[in-house]
């Protein structure tokens, strides 16, 4: 007979888990007119964390009612993956280019005049 493995979680801690995330989501909410594309990529990721302990609390009580979690978090991810990507291309436009960095740093080395 194979022995089952011990759990790596409590109920009470994923309840603490929830709670936080809850409170990470809830100021997400409150200041997405500050910096929008920050506070909703923060409220996703905190619905995806939410989510997960959702199930393993479920999992934990011996019941699994929550109707389809990985579409959620699928559907939850892809906006937090599309604001970072849109973040990290404006911060590549708006950096100083490499190449003028590489031009700087080998007119240096050669002792022009930068």
């Amino acid at each position: 007979m194979m022995k089952k493995p011990q759990e790596q979680f409590e109920i009470e801690t994923l309840k603490l888990i929830k709670n936080r995330l809850d409170y990470i989501y809830s100021i997400a909410k409150r200041y997405n007119n500050d910096t929008p594309e920050l506070m909703d990529t923060i409220e996703s990721l905190a619905s995806i964390a939410n989510m997960f302990a959702t199930i393993k609390l479920e999992e934990l009580n011996g019941n699994g009612k929550t109707p389809s979690p990985q579409g959620f978090i699928v559907s939850k991810l892809g906006n937090s993956y599309s604001n970072m990507k849109e973040y990290e291309k404006q911060k590549e436009n708006i950096d100083f280019p490499a190449w003028k960095l590489w031009g700087f740093l080998l007119n240096f080395q050669l002792g022009f005049e930068v």
